[in-house]
């Protein structure tokens, strides 16, 4: 059955060889635009049931919440703990730019020590993947300001791992402003989140509160995300599946002459049909698997480049898989079928003459 894919071989290497590029690049854009959301959306988790953020503003940069309702929020019966968080960015040192988290105290256990101690006022806690790139300094400057360095840090999260922790009230200083968002942790014995968000948005006029699950499931820059890496994996996967349709079309082509004879032997066009979805389908599943080892290898190199910082993180969920598998056969079967079914149709004796 599968003697006409080495019989061409250089057509089968080139569909190969579109295949698996296509294949591979949707698994790579997909993964990493997933990998920025997935570390954004665990570090919210972190300690955060409930996040408060300023009314009207739809990116934490730009949101300044008063921390000072993390006191009548921590009275509010169920809620655990609430944390203030101000994520903002910048030079440090050579490093052109880098997450800066300024944090009050109840939240910097999050943070699992791998060296020296938690931060103080005018020090700075590093994460293992900018020490390094720094060389693990004593001191090092944020935004014109010397901080000197407490300790090393080691987080699962990206973000966090390539930037630096400081003191919340620092960060006021650094950012001009109170905080980004508040994160609420409720007490495990009370299950009522929405109970919860009603008396914390009662308390101003100038938050928003959601839940985390709400908030991450409607934050607009990770729609943008979402939407900006579908459209260029969707790109590139149709316009190497093209490639892919074409010389499919090439192939079965040169094989009528094949289908010619197989057809005069009395070999129905149902059974020649068949044989080559089936080749096609062995062809595409080999592209996938290829592509697929390749992006996992590449997501792991990426992720341990020291230039990025760990910011570069991907995944490839389950959902992602079946998808991609299921395109990828289906298109790879309609690129041979339609010419398959027209050389079917046409008389033997003709496809014969014309493939000689």
């Amino acid at each position: 059955m599968f003697k006409s894919l080495l019989r061409y071989k250089y057509k089968t290497a080139l569909i190969l060889l579109s295949a698996t590029s296509a294949i591979a690049s949707i698994f790579l854009i997909t993964a990493l635009g997933n990998g920025i959301i997935s570390m954004y959306a665990d570090m919210l988790k972190t300690d955060g049931d409930v996040i408060v953020m300023q009314q009207g503003v739809a990116d934490t940069f730009f949101s300044n919440v008063d921390r000072s309702l993390i006191k009548d929020i921590s009275k509010i019966d169920g809620v655990d703990s609430a944390q203030g968080v101000i994520v903002g960015a910048g030079a440090i040192d050579i490093v052109p730019i880098a997450g800066i988290y300024g944090v009050t105290k109840n939240r910097m256990p999050n943070y699992t020590l791998s060296g020296g101690d938690y931060p103080q006022s005018l020090e700075v806690m590093l994460g293992e993947n900018i020490a390094a790139i720094l060389n693990n300094p004593t001191q090092i400057t944020l935004l014109g300001t010397e901080f000197t360095v407490s300790g090393t840090y080691k987080s699962p999260i990206g973000f966090e791992n390539g930037g630096v922790v400081i003191n919340i009230d620092d960060a006021e200083k650094l950012f001009n402003k109170s905080a980004s968002f508040l994160l609420v942790s409720l007490s495990h014995i009370h299950n009522d989140i929405d109970t919860v968000v009603d008396k914390i948005d009662a308390l101003s006029d100038k938050i928003d509160v959601k839940s985390t699950s709400e908030f991450i499931d409607n934050y607009n820059q990770f729609k943008i995300i979402r939407i900006s890496s579908g459209v260029i994996a969707s790109i590139s996967f149709f316009m190497g599946f093209l490639a892919i349709v074409s010389l499919m079309s090439i192939m079965i082509n040169d094989r009528r002459y094949e289908f010619g004879i197989k057809r005069a032997v009395g070999i129905s066009k149902s059974a020649i049909i068949f044989e080559i979805i089936i080749e096609v389908a062995v062809l595409t599943l080999l592209a996938f698997l290829t592509a697929f080892g390749i992006s996992l290898f590449l997501l792991d190199f990426l992720q341990h480049i020291e230039k990025f910082q760990g910011y570069l993180s991907g995944t490839i969920d389950l959902t992602l898989f079946i998808q991609l598998l299921i395109g990828s056969l289906t298109m790879a079967i309609i690129g041979a079928l339609i010419p398959a079914l027209i050389a079917a149709r046409v008389d033997p004796i003709i496809l014969i003459n014309r493939g000689q």
